[in-house]
């Protein structure tokens, strides 16, 4: 009895040195010890194991929990392979919708008849060529295109540089900065409502046949962007991104400068502008609806935008001129005599929807506000050779309105209701770009 009694204790104690062994390796054992959630190292410190909040390195001691957070990383840049931008592909605009949207009066093949005033459709100024009628994919991409700094030769500007939403797609400075800082020769034309002119041509001076020739041209110019198309191909397929864009929208991903083209003037094309307050006037009274919506002044100001003839030009629901005009603007001298040259004096004009945000004005960007617009056309109007018939008096001289300045305040007012919030905030024409990434700098002279 006496033996089995030591031999019992010698088990215990067997076993009692095997248990701290598991606590604590022995002297000369180079493993680390066991890191168990919640229980701390032999030392008597806080284990740290990843994502109990004690493993950022800075040995204050802290258990996990216990004093601040740790603090959020910083994003990462949003930029491609190439080191440029990456845009927002996820978004799908429904330019279709949106362009569908446009009020039967502004489409119809009828005219309206507001204030008294008739207005003829822009039903048949529709320039849409047959091989490019509008699809979502495609303005999408040409959306994307449109913000991308990669169409210009050194990624500094893109086409919105200088044909800004916010400014109906013009540019408030007089003459728009090129991708190494030269200077365009005329001001950026306003894109508003590009798609209601049938005639098809754009620029100034109408070099462009169609707007998809238009779209190329900014991008080769020597002092706006400066980039050779096939170049340009080049630099788009060696992103992450513009394959699979190019696929939704042409069926493959082959980057062609007739695709990209397209692609931009579709998305130009979908830029209409049709919820004013004047559209909210027009659309009250077809639907006699008798609350007010233009002040008396604005309808004052629309009363004068009639009886002297100014509707005689900007005669469509979209304000834009059926031709190109010599409205008096250069003088028989002046170097730049607009399309054909040769002293013609002729000039396309645009849309006037947005047009109290597209300041400066005309051709060359000299005049700086709507005020000084309304000056010209009252006693400013030169005596070109070629001046529309409708801005001489009946002697056969330039027109000279003498209007009272509250007659020039009222057309301003009047003009002012064709300013569309909604299109110059709408996010389908927005910056996919982000902010912060966005190059600078200015681009395209015009259409």
């Amino acid at each position: 009895m006496k033996y089995s009694h030591v031999f019992l204790l010698a088990v215990a104690l067997t076993a009692l040195a095997g248990c701290n062994d598991d606590d604590e390796p022995t002297v000369g054992d180079n493993s680390p010890p066991v890191a168990v959630p919640g229980d701390s190292g032999g030392d008597g410190s806080p284990v740290n194991n990843p994502g109990d909040g004690g493993g950022d390195g800075s040995g204050d001691g802290q258990p996990p929990g216990d004093g601040d957070p740790d603090p959020e990383p910083d994003p990462e840049p949003r930029v491609d392979i190439d080191g440029l931008p990456l845009p927002d592909t996820q978004a799908s605009p429904d330019y279709e919708t949106y362009v569908a949207g446009q009020p039967g009066y502004y489409t119809s093949l009828s005219s309206t008849e507001f204030n008294n005033i008739r207005f003829t459709s822009v039903a048949t100024e529709d320039n849409t060529p047959n091989d490019n009628e509008l699809s979502n994919p495609v303005a999408k991409l040409g959306r994307i295109l449109f913000y991308d700094v990669r169409l210009s030769a050194n990624s500094t500007v893109s086409c919105a540089s200088c044909h800004q939403q916010e400014h109906g797609f013009t540019d408030p400075a007089q003459l728009s900065t090129g991708f190494e800082g030269g200077h365009t020769g005329r001001h950026s034309m306003g894109l508003t409502n590009s798609r209601y002119y049938d005639p098809g041509r754009f620029f100034w001076d109408e070099r462009a046949a169609t707007l998809e020739v238009q779209a190329l041209m900014p991008i080769q110019d020597p002092v706006e962007m400066g980039m050779n198309l096939f170049d340009l191909e080049t630099k788009l397929g060696q992103t992450s991104f513009y394959g699979q864009l190019f696929t939704e929208a042409f069926g493959d991903e082959a980057i062609t400068s007739q695709r990209i083209a397209f692609a931009m003037s579709q998305f130009m094309r979908a830029m209409v502008s049709y919820e004013s307050r004047f559209d909210q006037a027009v659309q009250a009274e077809l639907n006699n609806d008798p609350t007010p919506v233009l002040t008396e002044q604005e309808l004052r100001g629309l009363d004068l935008f009639d009886s002297l003839n100014c509707i005689d030009c900007h005669t469509t629901t979209a304000f834009v001129l059926d031709r190109n005009h010599n409205n008096g603007s250069v003088s028989n001298n002046d170097p730049d005599q607009g399309v054909g040259g040769n002293l013609a004096g002729f000039f396309k004009t645009g849309s006037l929807r947005n047009i109290a945000v597209g300041a400066p004005y005309f051709h060359d960007g000299h005049l700086p506000d709507l005020m000084s617009v309304i000056e010209f056309y009252n006693s400013g109007i030169n005596n070109h050779a070629n001046l529309s018939p409708d801005l001489r008096d009946r002697a056969g001289r330039p027109v000279r309105m003498g209007l009272t300045q509250a007659d020039k305040e009222a057309l301003v007012a009047f003009l002012e209701t064709l300013t569309d919030d909604s299109f110059l905030s709408n996010p389908i024409f927005s910056d996919p770009f982000p902010p912060e990434e966005a190059g600078t700098g200015a681009e395209s002279e015009t259409p």
